[in-house]
């Protein structure tokens, strides 16, 4: 807490933005009075996962570009310890996919929330979605193509 306002730190890889980002932004939003938003380096997720189909500093771009962040910084490192001491963090919020692996901010007195995406949409559906695609029409260009004699 600083000045009596509230500080809610949310993070993300934020690849192929889509609306259960926003939700989760939103949400983090509605929990207090400062909104800090890390987005995660391309170093950062491909220790972990694929590289983002979108590159670090447009992804930044895009969260910043929004109204609902106060402040947007990079995310360099998974364990938050440090953000949370320099920034007086009072909450966190991540995906229910990384559910439990927070539990270590409550000993800083961090309240911790995971967001529950639910179904609909997700970047590894939406990469899924695409491939399948381009998967369908490249078999149907192949089926149109007359066979050269």
């Amino acid at each position: 807490m600083f000045n009596n306002k509230t500080i809610v730190f949310t993070s993300g890889t934020f690849d192929l933005f889509h609306y259960n980002h926003l939700r989760m932004i939103n949400y983090a939003r509605s929990l207090g009075d400062i909104l800090i938003v890390g987005v995660s380096t391309d170093e950062l997720v491909q220790s972990y996962k694929a590289k983002p189909a979108i590159p670090f500093q447009e992804r930044l771009q895009i969260i910043e570009a929004l109204k609902t962040p106060d402040i947007v910084i990079p995310q360099h490192t998974l364990d938050h310890s440090e953000i949370v001491k320099k920034l007086n963090i009072d909450a966190f919020v991540v995906g229910d996919d990384w559910f439990g692996k927070y539990e270590y901010l409550k000993e800083l007195g961090v309240q911790v929330f995971y967001f529950p995406y639910g179904i609909g949409a997700s970047t590894t559906n939406i990469k899924k979605s695409i491939h399948d695609s381009y998967e369908e029409t490249l078999r149907q260009q192949q089926k149109e193509k007359p066979i050269l004699k």
